[in-house]
């Protein structure tokens, strides 16, 4: 018998993701005071703040698959894994590295890091969530494309 997959776990992990973004890019904001990153970084915890709501509605809305696994919870595993080893792990949440990193080069990189990792989960969760809410999660994977593409820009200027 198939292993019922919730597809309310990968929208909370959704949520945790974006709540260490959030973190990450406000304490940036106190690190460094070149208002330029500032800036980038007001902008991308702002964008990461809606995020979270989006995840917040669609996991007020989430339905339960039916999934089959090689064994019982395999995906529903791989995906918590996938967030907290990739995205945010207990080394690297967005409180932590927000402390660590040495300077705005490393920031920089953090976030690109980041950004490309969420990116990645949101694809794989796409065929977990209704399809009336994919079009909702493919805007969230472009937005965070184009984060992703601000911070490449500043990388490049930064020496």
């Amino acid at each position: 018998m198939p292993e019922m997959f919730k597809a309310a776990e990968i929208l909370k992990t959704a949520i945790r993701i974006e709540e260490n973004g959030i973190i990450f890019y406000r304490g940036m904001i106190k690190r460094f005071r070149i208002q330029e990153l500032q800036d980038i970084f007001s902008f991308l915890a702002d964008e990461d703040e809606r995020h979270r709501k989006t995840f917040e509605e669609m996991l007020s809305k989430s339905e339960q698959y039916e999934m089959v696994d090689s064994y019982p919870g395999e995906y529903e595993a791989y995906l918590h894994a996938f967030a907290d080893e990739h995205v945010f792990s207990k080394e690297k949440t967005g409180e932590l590295m927000s402390k660590k990193v040495k300077n705005t080069k490393e920031a920089i990189q953090f976030g690109i890091e980041v950004e490309l990792d969420s990116i990645n989960y949101y694809q794989e969760i796409k065929r977990f969530i209704p399809d009336y809410q994919k079009d909702t999660l493919e805007k969230i994977i472009e937005e965070e494309r184009g984060h992703f593409l601000k911070l490449t820009d500043i990388k490049k200027t930064q020496k």
